[in-house]
């Protein structure tokens, strides 16, 4: 095993990454910015290095530096945790030529699954469905509009190398798709520097569903269910639930096995995500994460395992150590993710923390680096808590959480705390009746 780690990340996901080590017996080492030298994980890690000035391209960013830090603290291998470099193949690849472990996928699945055609290609030889649209790259115009008028408006343009709804652009008429394409692209490039874009056909009312998979050096592979991620706001994740509440327990198996069997036939390793879009009783393939999710603690929550831990002991060339026979799915989970921003404009709420209390008692999980008087930098993504809560039933899930959420106390910055306080009142959402268009729609009304 491991005798020391450098986490490359910062926030809740570090001290995450940090806790599982601790308890193996695992020292970590925390690097950082000028911005982070107070941060809870840089005070709780056993050793730290500051990298860079705040801003991310010179610290989080900089593979030099950090690669430097693990050469002179004689650190055996580094776990990206996810954003920033985690799904940088060129990262991962020279984490290894120096002589450290990448805690993670290979690189030439992060690679291939990055390309969103050629991951797209590779699914379907593995026999899962996948959204109807281009086989490739389209970058002219008149190819794009014989497409979309195989496929039916509304389409929608979408980076190769995008996610998170940056490069993404929708058509909802011939006359509207040249320039829908002009604009995916410049997004594109600007965002991930590569400008190609594809065409998918645009699904009305779907929900967004996700699999967790894990996979050894040995094949073996296992699901670890579902989780539902529909409730998003332009494209970012809000709150997710495992299980979700569109399934059925023969829909769930069915696409667990066809998700695993896929990992299984690439040779896969490490943690990593299927997303999908669900809709009419059909799953169409979006994405393949190469890497830990944010929303990884539901499915901990509902199955006992701690999946940091499996992925550092997968890293390190131990076997799974568990069958899919051996995975139980128990109750229900609900994450929140608490953003530093305004919960009605959104704006981002960056400040000194005044009072801080977390919620508490059976079932109430917090990942957070906050406490009264940590200053949340500008600099980088809003999110600073992730409130997780589990039930024996979706229904107990969601009294818990009413109860978690009235007792958080986070003052001195804006949150989005009020806005999962008023979704917990919601009708559609208490029955589980909403698509990745619902919260959109809810803002709206709301404003």
């Amino acid at each position: 095993m491991f005798e020391k780690v450098l986490i490359a990340n910062r926030g809740e996901i570090a001290l995450r990454i940090q806790r599982a080590c601790r308890e193996m017996g695992i020292r970590t080492l925390a690097v950082h910015s000028t911005a982070d030298e107070s941060a809870m994980h840089v005070r709780l890690a056993d050793e730290s290095i500051c990298i860079g000035p705040p801003a991310a391209q010179d610290s989080y960013l900089n593979i030099s530096a950090i690669l430097t830090a693990a050469a002179i603290s004689n650190a055996d291998a580094i776990h990206p945790g996810y954003g920033f470099l985690s799904e940088n193949a060129n990262f991962a690849t020279m984490v290894e030529e120096h002589g450290f472990t990448f805690i993670g996928p290979k690189p030439e699945h992060i690679t291939l699954m990055g390309d969103k055609i050629a991951a797209k290609k590779a699914v379907m030889k593995a026999g899962i469905p996948v959204v109807p649209g281009s086989d490739g790259a389209v970058n002219d115009i008149d190819e794009a509009l014989l497409i979309a008028a195989d496929i039916g408006y509304p389409v929608l343009i979408k980076a190769t190398a995008g996610g998170g709804g940056r490069g993404m652009k929708l058509a909802n008429t011939a006359e509207e798709l040249p320039n829908a394409i002009k604009m995916a692209q410049i997004e594109s490039e600007a965002a991930f520097g590569n400008g190609e874009v594809y065409l998918e056909k645009f699904l009305s009312k779907p929900r967004h569903i996700e699999i967790q998979v894990m996979a050894d050096n040995f094949n073996n592979v296992v699901h670890l269910g579902e989780r539902d991620c529909s409730l998003q706001r332009r494209h970012q994740k809000v709150l997710e639930e495992a299980p979700s509440p569109a399934l059925n327990d023969d829909t769930r198996r069915k696409i667990g096995e066809i998700a695993a069997e896929a990992v299984k036939q690439i040779g896969y390793r490490s943690a990593g995500t299927i997303e999908f879009l669900y809709e009419n009783g059909e799953f169409y393939f979006i994405e393949m994460n190469t890497r830990l999710q944010v929303e990884h603690p539901i499915t901990e929550m509902i199955t006992g395992l701690d999946i940091v831990r499996d992925m550092i002991r997968i890293a390190a060339g131990a076997p799974l150590g568990y069958t899919q026979e051996d995975i139980r799915f128990t109750g229900h989970a609900i994450e929140c993710r608490i953003n530093a921003e305004h919960p009605e404009t959104f704006i981002p709420s960056p400040g000194t923390i005044g009072l801080y209390h977390a919620p508490g008692g059976l079932g109430v999980r917090v990942d957070s680096g906050l406490y009264s008087g940590y200053t949340v930098p500008p600099h980088y993504d809003s999110m600073v808590a992730k409130l997780i809560v589990h039930g024996t039933n979706r229904n107990e899930c969601l009294m818990r959480l009413r109860r978690a959420l009235s007792e958080y106390v986070i003052d001195g910055i804006d949150t989005s705390i009020p806005l999962h306080k008023n979704l917990m009142s919601e009708v559609d959402f208490i029955n589980g009746d909403y698509n990745i268009h619902w919260l959109e729609n809810f803002v709206k009304i709301n404003d």
